[in-house]
């Protein structure tokens, strides 16, 4: 079954990468307006998956990223119109020059060819890449989860109807509806068809496809996203951010796990860091430090494991860790950290520049929310994942991320000496 998706995809991708502009933005269009047309159909899809996921015990964190709203869909549909509106790479010339032996060389942005995604949960993906690779040229092959799979085939129907309507082959965008993890391991070996993986999902199936594909593989989204707190911040401008960070949406890969806060101000915050997160239902863990002061706090609040400074809560739970300077919180990034977004809350300017310098991250926010690191919020449009590695893409992928180049030489009747 994959290797004729592989052939098709292939196929359809040669035909992708001569599409005019004003085709694909065609399309983007057309899948806008039918998402919206069959916003019912797709709710109840969503429903359906929703009932099913309930039943089988799935926790809060994963039903929030499978549940469709009218609103959330209206703004996914939006999402596809913004992406139609940016300026499409494909044909861009990146730079040239011209060689002594008068070669003139130029680099051309072109599509990657066939893309793979294997994702969980998230039924906006299957739209965001969808648009993402439609725009750059490229062809697709999904591979949503189980938990998923109505929603999902309502969704694929509707992005095949609208390549069918401008001329296109549906098989621009194909769907491995069967759940069987087998397949996955098939579609991490189409090599031959298939340009690149890039998992959405946790760290089991990221390291499963690293281990297992021959083809190129973008790793990221995996998100323990860290906050220093240095002793020159005001606590009143503070305290906002980190409630954004933490609970506007914390089943996200951007969302705030650990709060370091420095041990100067400690004894004075932290109190009312209890209070706004009792607030807020937001449960703390503490470091031994910190836990002698929280504990008398209002918030609910225990002991931290080392295990847990390690992995995404994706839940309104936050670490709390108390450090004695700015290098300290570094290094318990650098341990902890997975390279996804890391922020401080700073008035000193040095501090800035400094934790700038030192934290290596696909984002390093100044005073602002961890929640920014997300391709609509970046002006990106949409994305298909947030990378954490740092080869072709790091960050928000957006258009960019989905193209590669090639090297255009012209010459007068050249030959090399």
């Amino acid at each position: 079954m994959l290797q004729q998706m592989g052939k098709d995809a292939k196929q359809a991708s040669y035909q992708l990468s001569q599409c005019p502009t004003a085709i694909k933005n065609k399309v983007l269009s057309s899948i806008a307006d039918l998402l919206e047309k069959n916003s019912t159909i797709i709710l109840n899809a969503n429903k359906k998956d929703i009932e099913l996921a309930k039943q089988q015990g799935t926790s809060e964190a994963i039903l929030d990223r499978l549940l469709l709203t009218p609103e959330r869909l209206a703004s996914i549909a939006n999402d596809v119109r913004k992406v139609e509106l940016l300026t499409d790479p494909i044909g861009q010339v990146i730079d040239g020059s011209t060689l002594e032996n008068g070669l003139k060389l130029q680099r051309h942005r072109v599509p990657l060819g066939v893309i793979g995604v294997i994702y969980e949960a998230r039924p906006n993906v299957t739209i965001d890449i969808a648009a993402l690779c439609l725009k750059t040229g490229n062809a697709t092959i999904l591979r949503g989860g189980k938990e998923t799979i109505h929603t999902n085939t309502a969704i694929i129907a509707i992005l095949q109807q609208a390549l069918e309507q401008v001329g296109l082959p549906k098989t621009a965008i194909q769907f491995i509806d069967n759940p069987d993890r087998k397949y996955i391991n098939e579609l991490l070996k189409l090599d031959r068809y298939v340009d690149m993986i890039i998992p959405r999902g946790g760290s089991a199936l990221h390291k499963l496809c690293r281990e297992h594909s021959t083809i190129p593989v973008i790793t990221g989204g995996i998100g323990v996203c860290h906050m220093f707190m240095d002793e020159s911040m005001d606590f009143d401008c503070a305290l906002p951010i980190i409630i954004n960070a933490k609970t506007q949406r914390p089943s996200t890969c951007n969302t705030l796990e650990t709060l370091l806060v420095h041990t100067n101000i400690a004894n004075t915050f932290l109190p009312k860091l209890s209070q706004i997160m009792a607030d807020n239902n937001v449960i703390l863990h503490a470091d031994t430090d910190a836990f002698k002061i929280l504990e008398t706090g209002v918030a609910n609040v225990f002991p931290v494991e080392d295990a847990e400074l390690r992995q995404e809560w994706l839940s309104k739970d936050l670490n709390v860790v108390i450090v004695d300077s700015l290098t300290m919180a570094v290094e318990h990034i650098r341990e902890y950290g997975s390279g996804h977004s890391e922020a401080i809350l700073t008035r000193d300017l040095a501090n800035a520049e400094q934790f700038v310098n030192l934290v290596d991250a696909a984002a390093v926010y100044v005073n602002a929310s961890t929640r920014f690191t997300d391709g609509g919020q970046f002006g990106l449009g949409a994305e298909v994942a947030v990378s954490t590695q740092k080869l072709h893409a790091r960050g928000p992928m957006g258009l960019e991320a989905l193209t590669t180049y090639k090297w255009i030489a012209f010459g007068d009747d050249l030959i090399r000496q």
